[in-house]
């Protein structure tokens, strides 16, 4: 089977990932370039006036074979890589970026759309069409169209490096995780560990031929031991790792890849003429400008911030207390929080842990979506999957319609970065009257079963997995005409609401009783658990909130101003959290070398988008508990207006047409407890 192909002959044309071999790659990448450039040329050589059909709409629809391939390509270069991928991926990335350009500055194709872009008042468009162009547009125009021919050479020449750049920067981080182990051999190394996080440590050892018990930076083993684990020595010295990848001075070091991802970025606005970075991406995101995301982060940092500060206060007060700790530091913060939740609310993810079996709350999370929006998923085994972990589903309506095809993918391992994340293998579009279905897929690292116990979540696990499953659902219920507009291709301030709405359902008495079972008696989860599961919700949101602000004023700090004057990232990083600081700072430890979400992934100048979509999604919510959580006509005004809609119009739009009014911070600030409810 040819890999160079968008139908595949599999069912549903699903990715036939047992088919491809590693070498099969770099050909069918020149191949599907090569296809690629064919089509533009078919469009820049059309002999017709331009028009919204043959050029617009043509050129949304080119690159199909490359972008199927690409999706295949580097999503398993995310979750199930090896050095050949890696390698692979350094060759073809500089292609791909090359080939960007070569797109967005052939000065044949910019002149057929801006004709058509300069008479769109005359043309006959409907909204999503309307979208198109402005979207086509401005393609060209914000990536170099209207600069000179030496301006076009430098900036082809600056996104070949940050292909590369980025690229490295993922590699370092990945290699820093797998590298690092922490081996113990004595029992009271371990005290205070959970059975279930015990014997996972114990098999992990065993796999490794080793006697005793292994911690790594894989998250499912670290945030257990920085949890429970009484030896405050050893949880230094994992956090302290944990901290300091990519920041050591040796082959795997990031600082020098952070300085020039930031002073390239920068470069690159400049020569569009943006102020900085953040001005170039924030023009495209509903903030709009740098101004606006430092004035709502700063109005959030100002009711976060007393309540932090009382937080962390009391927890060293606590800490004192009860082990005489006289300064808490960061690799106390989660022990002691643990211990202080434990005695507050009688509450610990032990307790909870026999409720959450992953494959109950799985099938809670399909059960909520069934119904909310009439989807039925079913467990299918006819379909190539890329690690034997991997489950696969159809997805289909009431009527037995085809929806979606998904992918789950949850435990950890050596070739998966961690984290989660929501991907696409294949978008939702309409062509030639047909309306070519989704294939979405969700990954995390949660802990794997062991002998004697199944795969059991935290709390926090079953809300991460919530999270993740509304990314999906935007997706897969994506029903849009174009596929640079379906799913999740929206505004990334706004592409964070499905998911984030979706986690409130995790604390509802209603929704919990379809999922919440003991792993072993069938018992329902109790209502006293569920009543402080609620009650705690809110514990220390004042030190969560204050982390994320910190985590979005860094990413302004990189991307909001001129980054040429920037000699140490460590400097740099330390005066940007100064003003949200709580923890002593460890000098062994930068976050930035490690910030995966704004030196690889896509949220440069982006990540304010969570607490930004916090705002749209504690408003949202609002409206279901006014109505009920199960609400069958909100949930409907909420699938035609947002889930379904991608990026067709300007997101405040189809949120106001959905919630009746525009979004008001004061839901989340009484969720989060930072004002009076």
């Amino acid at each position: 089977m040819s890999i160079l192909n968008s139908k595949f002959d599999t069912p549903y044309h699903t990715a036939p990932f047992s088919q491809i071999k590693n070498e099969d790659y770099y050909p069918a990448f020149l191949k599907a370039i090569e296809k690629a450039r064919e089509e533009i040329h078919t469009i820049t050589s059309n002999l017709e006036a331009p028009s919204f059909e043959n050029t617009i709409e043509a050129l949304d629809f080119s690159g199909e074979e490359l972008d199927r391939l690409s999706s295949i390509f580097f999503n398993l270069n995310s979750a199930e890589t090896n050095d050949e991928i890696q390698k692979i991926a350094q060759k073809v990335s500089p292609l791909l970026s090359e080939f960007s350009n070569d797109i967005t500055l052939n000065e044949d194709l910019f002149k057929r759309v801006k004709a058509i872009y300069d008479t769109k008042g005359s043309l006959d468009l409907n909204t999503e069409q309307q979208t198109l162009l402005d979207k086509k547009y401005k393609s060209f125009s914000r990536n170099g169209a209207n600069l000179s021919e030496a301006k076009k050479t430098r900036l082809r020449d600056i996104d070949k490096q940050l292909s590369k750049l980025k690229l490295k920067f993922g590699e370092n981080v990945l290699a820093e995780t797998n590298t690092f182990e922490m081996h113990l051999t004595d029992e009271s190394q371990v005290a205070g560990l959970p059975e279930g996080a015990k014997e996972a440590a114990q098999q992990l050892a065993e796999s490794k031929g080793k006697k005793g018990w292994v911690i790594t930076l894989d998250y499912p083993s670290y945030i257990p031991f920085m949890t429970y684990a009484d030896n405050r020595e050893l949880r230094q010295k994992l956090a302290i790792a944990a901290g300091a990848k990519a920041f050591k001075g040796d082959d795997l070091d990031n600082q020098e890849n952070v300085l020039q991802i930031a002073k390239l970025r920068h470069e690159r606005a400049k020569l569009l003429g943006y102020e900085t970075h953040a001005h170039f991406v924030l023009e495209e995101r509903m903030a709009k400008t740098p101004e606006t995301v430092e004035t709502f982060l700063n109005e959030l940092l100002s009711k976060a911030k007393p309540a932090a500060i009382r937080e962390f206060n009391n927890l060293e007060a606590f800490a004192k207390e009860m082990d005489g700790i006289d300064t808490l530091q960061k690799w106390d913060g989660s022990y002691y929080s643990e211990k202080l939740k434990q005695k507050l609310f009688s509450l610990d993810d032990e307790q909870l842990k026999p409720y959450f079996k992953l494959e109950n709350v799985i099938d809670g999370a399909f059960t909520i979506a069934e119904r909310l929006y009439d989807l039925k998923f079913e467990k299918i085994d006819t379909i190539d999957r890329y690690h034997e972990d991997v489950l696969t589903y159809k997805v289909t309506d009431t009527k037995g319609n085809l929806v979606s095809i998904f992918y789950a993918d949850f435990f950890p391992r050596a070739g998966k970065r961690n984290g989660a994340w929501m991907t696409v293998y294949k978008p939702q579009y309409i062509k030639n009257e047909t309306n070519d279905r989704p294939h979405i897929s969700i990954v995390c690292n949660f802990t794997k079963p062991t002998k004697s116990k199944p795969s059991l979540l935290t709390f926090n696990e079953v809300t991460t997995l919530f999270h993740e499953f509304g990314h999906a659902l935007h997706g897969i219920l994506a029903n849009t005409t174009y596929p640079s507009l379906s799913g999740t291709s929206v505004y990334w301030d706004f592409v964070e609401l499905p998911s984030q709405v979706l986690e409130n359902w995790c604390y509802e008495k209603e929704a919990l009783e379809l999922f919440a079972t003991h792993y072993e008696t069938g018992e329902v989860i109790p209502m006293e658990l569920i009543e402080k599961i609620k009650a705690s919700a809110t514990f220390h949101e004042g030190m969560q909130t204050l982390r994320q602000i910190s985590f979005g004023l860094l990413d302004m700090s990189w991307h909001g101003q001129d980054p040429s004057q920037i000699t140490s990232v460590k400097k740099h990083e330390t005066n940007a959290f100064e003003n949200t600081k709580l923890y002593p700072d460890v000098s062994e430890n930068c976050m930035s070398t490690s910030f995966s979400h704004i030196f690889q992934g896509g949220y440069s100048s982006g990540y304010y988008s969570y607490k930004w979509a916090e705002v749209l999604d504690a408003d949202a919510f609002e409206y279901f508990l006014e109505e009920g959580v199960f609400n069958k006509d909100v949930a409907k005004k909420f699938k035609d207006n947002v889930l379904s809609q991608g990026g067709i119009e300007d997101p405040m739009v189809l949120y106001k047409r959905f919630r009746g009014k525009a979004p008001k911070p004061d839901a989340l600030l009484k969720r989060a407890g930072l004002v009076e409810k």
